[in-house]
């Protein structure tokens, strides 16, 4: 039978990554606290440290969003006309 595998949550991830960053305790003290194995904190880790730089690029926010929040406000404008139009056909 197969263990069913640990989903983290994304706080928990960058507590366990900032600990490592730091420091103050190794990375195999840190699995074992948390029983992890290393390679995943050490993913985390790194995942942290390429990403950080994301945190303070201007515009606050990826592209992929504004991407997305664009294609909805595209979508909106269309249906707002059809609302309307069929709100006053409707009220005829």
């Amino acid at each position: 039978m197969s263990k069913k595998r640990k989903q983290h949550s994304s706080e928990f991830k960058a507590k366990v990554a900032l600990a490592a960053v730091r420091g103050d305790e190794t990375v195999p003290q840190l699995a074992a606290r948390h029983g992890l194995h290393p390679t995943q904190i050490n993913t985390w880790k790194k995942q942290l440290t390429e990403q950080a730089s994301e945190l303070f690029s201007r515009g606050h926010g990826s592209k992929k969003e504004h991407g997305v929040v664009d294609d909805l406000h595209r979508v909106i404008g269309p249906l707002t006309v059809e609302r309307d139009f069929l709100a006053r056909k409707l009220n005829h």
